[in-house]
């Protein structure tokens, strides 16, 4: 995953950019042409954003980028990839290297997620 500044980030109009409100379906976009989609968390708490994320990636099977948006702590940022999310942008003030290392603090998982869906024991060895 990675991870960008607020000052990084760029929310340029583009008819291949979509920026998705948390409570919007995202089943009713048309995908066609959009190579990212800006997903929003208003507060850390509302997590409607990975579920958007999941939903996007599964069943939609969109393959563009998908930016975490608003209010993203670095303790969030694993789920985040499991999820479908590819870019995360930070709060003001949070050190990126902290948020990175979040990564290196889980060496693999048991379940399957939104980009790698085989379960642990069902991959070879």
């Amino acid at each position: 995953m990675k991870i960008i500044s607020a000052q990084e980030h760029k929310a340029v109009a583009s008819p291949a950019l979509v920026t998705l409100a948390n409570d919007a379906d995202p089943r009713t976009l048309d995908l066609n042409g959009i190579t990212r989609i800006d997903l929003q968390f208003p507060k850390f708490t509302d997590g409607r954003a990975y579920s958007q994320a999941f939903l996007l990636r599964r069943r939609l099977g969109f393959v563009g980028e998908l930016r975490a948006t608003g209010d993203v702590l670095i303790d969030q940022l694993v789920q985040m990839e499991r999820t479908g999310f590819d870019v995360a942008v930070l709060r003001e003030g949070v050190d990126a290297s902290a948020a990175q290392r979040q990564f290196k603090r889980f060496a693999g998982f048991y379940q399957g997620s939104a980009v790698e869906t085989k379960p642990q024991f069902a991959k070879a060895a």
